[in-house]
């Protein structure tokens, strides 16, 4: 049998919509044992579960600590308003001497996911061949961890390399059989 993206693919998939605050969506990164969503779009409310928009963006971890690096020194970020109950565990570099900074994290908590996330997205349909998402995963020139999976412009799954990774090993320990 040949693997394909609709045996691999997860479709209980966690998504964001454009207009979350990165605030927000880091807040959501500290409690998941994943590091992106897919960003969907769809002209109802906002997109709860697969199948219910097309992907316009991903954002990941990335993408978001990016936004709060600079150089020199630590800094834990805490999540929602005083007194902080929820901190995330990125350590990213600060420098002390910048006295802007905490005008900085503001500024950017409360921008939109669209100005942050990557809009170039790779994803691939339901009946997308093993070796082509193996490809796509390993690619040299660009780090991906997880590809959306899309159907008539809707999202209905997503295949992360654990999943990969996990369908192999199933593979080679059945045909040990």
């Amino acid at each position: 049998m040949s693997l394909t993206a609709r045996s691999l693919m997860q479709t209980d998939v966690e998504t964001v919509a454009p207009d979350d605050e990165v605030s927000e969506v880091l807040g959501r990164l500290a409690r998941v044992d994943f590091n992106g969503f897919p960003v969907v779009e769809d002209d109802e409310e906002r997109p709860s579960s697969a199948g219910d928009g097309h992907v316009v963006g991903i954002v990941t971890q990335h993408d978001l600590v990016h936004l709060f690096q600079t150089e020199d020194r630590t800094l834990w970020i805490p999540i929602g308003l005083p007194p902080f109950t929820e901190t995330l565990t990125y350590a990213i570099d600060v420098s002390w001497d910048d006295l802007d900074l905490g005008i900085d994290l503001a500024k950017h908590a409360g921008r939109p996911i669209s100005e942050v996330m990557t809009t170039d997205v790779v994803t691939v349909t339901p009946d997308t061949d093993l070796d082509t998402i193996l490809d796509l995963l390993a690619d040299d020139e660009r780090d991906i961890n997880r590809l959306p999976v899309v159907e008539d412009d809707r999202l209905v799954g997503i295949v992360a390399r654990q999943d990969v990774l996990r369908a192999i090993r199933d593979q080679r320990v059945e045909s040990k059989r």
